[in-house]
């Protein structure tokens, strides 16, 4: 009997809603041998690692939560190798991941059909950092983040708050550290860079909700990436209307190397997660070695 295992944050703004919808509705199958990961108040990594140990080939797991939940999923997946089909339901605030797929319930998973996707790999001084299906930022982008672990905004987002409390949160955020150095100097590609405060590059078709890239998942080497220069309204809201009205502007790729013309404070964010790093010498980005096979709406 193939086995369903539910990755799910008991802890989340809306874990009632996943039990109700989700791990309710699991507990009548009759196909399926359902087991549930409880996402651990830890980190990404060590949840991805753990949930990688649990893994056989011809399971399906299916990730209920916000991007932060489906990166775990993701992740433990691909760091399992073992061949297993990945679906997301989304419970959170931009669900990038769940969109790319279009499932929306648990029976558009298990009727879903599979493609193959193709996520991006984040290196830092040529170790692996994360999965991402759909976007790696680094700068001012990934450090904007932080403002969704503040206390005060945890406590508003648990009550539901929703997309126009986040974007006012990041607007203050941004008023408060745009003048703020983000990114050092750096080569991409031996191409030399000065005073970007963004790297951005982008796998799916949307990013946070406001802003469209390319199928690229489906791309086994090719992806969207670009840097920006966001320091002042004027260049910030001319990127965010062109990016809502078209595409984030960049150039498709194979890979990009960043090499810091000295160690530097690096902060990475991938599909809403970050991490901030010291003495980073060189980021690497490029399409991940093997698929996955991710379950889309039938």
């Amino acid at each position: 009997m193939q086995r369903l295992i539910i990755v799910y944050n008991p802890r989340s703004a809306k874990a009632k809603l996943v039990e109700a919808e989700v791990i309710a509705p699991s507990r009548r199958l009759v196909s399926f041998m359902v087991g549930r990961y409880k996402v651990e108040p830890t980190n990404v990594t060590k949840n991805a690692v753990k949930l990688a140990r649990l893994l056989r080939d011809g399971d399906l797991v299916v990730a209920a939560g916000g991007d932060g939940t489906a990166t775990i999923g993701l992740n433990g997946c691909m760091l399992s190798k073992k061949q297993v089909s990945f679906g997301v339901l989304g419970y959170g605030n931009f669900n990038d991941m769940a969109r790319m797929l279009g499932t929306k319930s648990l029976q558009d998973v298990i009727d879903g059909k599979t493609q193959k996707i193709w996520p991006l790999e984040a290196r830092v001084d040529g170790r692996l950092w994360r999965y991402a299906a759909c976007y790696v930022t680094a700068g001012m982008f990934a450090e904007s983040t932080e403002v969704f672990d503040q206390k005060k905004v945890r406590g508003e987002l648990k009550q539901d708050k929703g997309l126009a409390y986040s974007i006012q949160q990041l607007a203050g955020w941004y008023f408060k550290h745009r003048r703020k150095p983000f990114l050092a100097e750096f080569d991409i590609n031996n191409k030399p860079v000065k005073d970007a405060t963004d790297y951005l590059a982008v796998n799916g078709k949307t990013v946070a909700r406001m802003m469209r890239g390319g199928k690229h998942q489906q791309d086994k080497k090719v992806f969207l990436s670009g840097v920006a220069y966001l320091r002042g309204l004027p260049r910030l809201s001319w990127f965010m209307i062109r990016s809502i009205l078209r595409r984030i502007p960049g150039e498709e790729t194979k890979g990009d190397r960043l090499i810091f013309k000295k160690p530097a404070v690096v902060e990475l964010q991938a599909e809403g997660e970050y991490q901030k790093f010291e003495e980073v010498k060189t980021i690497e980005v490029r399409k991940a070695e093997r698929p996955r096979k991710g379950v889309v709406r039938a």
